[in-house]
């Protein structure tokens, strides 16, 4: 039988069972939150947010894994990319359980929710999706699909595009989170939209931090305009300016560069590894 943290000869994968084990942790707190009465009035709201905002998380984690395993020589993270992108999907349906526990289980009012509500209507489609590729994950479907299996498995970044779009309706006025996991989208499109042969050079991703904010900046812009009453241009000269703390297309500026700084570090210390002792 073969296991999450095992391989097919059994022997245990320290780096699948750490991660595997990791996945468990924001369930558990959302647990105890709501156990020991910390989440307010409004306990099952905050858990059912609470899960869809891992949902985005893990999302997010999974695409990113490809350009941290590339970028910082480590082929072995592309071994848990499943595990995410299950974990993902898991706590997509836990976020759409819990909805449909909040309505007493009641599923035609549920089904006419989801139909009549917009936000709604989208997430369940991108879950619907994660839901496909989280079936045709295995090895054996990856054999009888062949090379449309990679074909398929590439509809997640647009189920990532309307997944992000369920997120900020969802989250109303204060679009901060959703604005920032924007802009770290962005950066892991223009990342695969590079000549591969770009996609291990550190003198590339500056550039992209500096794209990835801007873009983060013109997001937040544009949501304001048209979905809020708040005045988008207030809010674009805020993301210009320090004087009113960090703006998420700032965030997204430091985990770029902090990705560009991981890599060039990478560099080093593995030329300097590579360099012959002298005698």
């Amino acid at each position: 039988m073969i296991v999450p943290w095992r391989d097919r000869r059994g022997r245990l994968l320290p780096l699948k069972a750490t991660v595997l084990a990791m996945s468990f942790i924001p369930a558990t707190v959302l647990a105890y939150w709501w156990a020991a009465d910390m989440l307010g009035a409004r306990a099952v709201n905050e858990v059912i947010h609470g899960t869809g905002d891992w949902t985005i998380r893990y999302l997010m984690i999974s695409l990113a894994i490809a350009p941290t395993a590339r970028l910082l020589d480590w082929p072995r993270l592309l071994t848990v990319r499943r595990i995410v992108g299950l974990t993902a999907l898991a706590y997509g349906v836990a976020h759409l359980s819990l909805y449909v526990g909040q309505q007493n289980f009641h599923l035609g009012f549920v089904a006419s929710e989801i139909a009549r509500r917009f936000y709604l209507t989208i997430g369940f489609i991108a879950l619907l999706g994660l839901g496909v590729l989280g079936w045709t994950s295995t090895d054996a479907w990856m054999r009888d699909l062949g090379r449309r299996w990679k074909l398929l498995h590439r509809s997640i970044y647009l189920l990532a595009v309307i997944a992000l779009l369920h997120y900020f309706i969802q989250s109303k006025s204060n679009v901060s989170e959703p604005v920032f996991v924007s802009g770290l989208y962005v950066w892991l499109m223009l990342w695969r939209a590079l000549p591969m042969a770009w996609q291990r050079s550190v003198l590339v991703l500056p550039p992209l931090a500096v794209i990835a904010a801007l873009a983060a900046a013109g997001i937040e812009f544009v949501w304001y305009g048209l979905a809020s009453g708040i005045n988008p241009w207030r809010v674009l000269a805020a993301s210009e300016t320090l004087r009113f703390g960090l703006r998420p297309a700032h965030y997204v500026a430091l985990v770029g560069l902090a990705v560009a700084l991981l890599a060039a570090a990478r560099r080093v210390g593995g030329l300097s590894r590579s360099r012959p002792r002298m005698a």
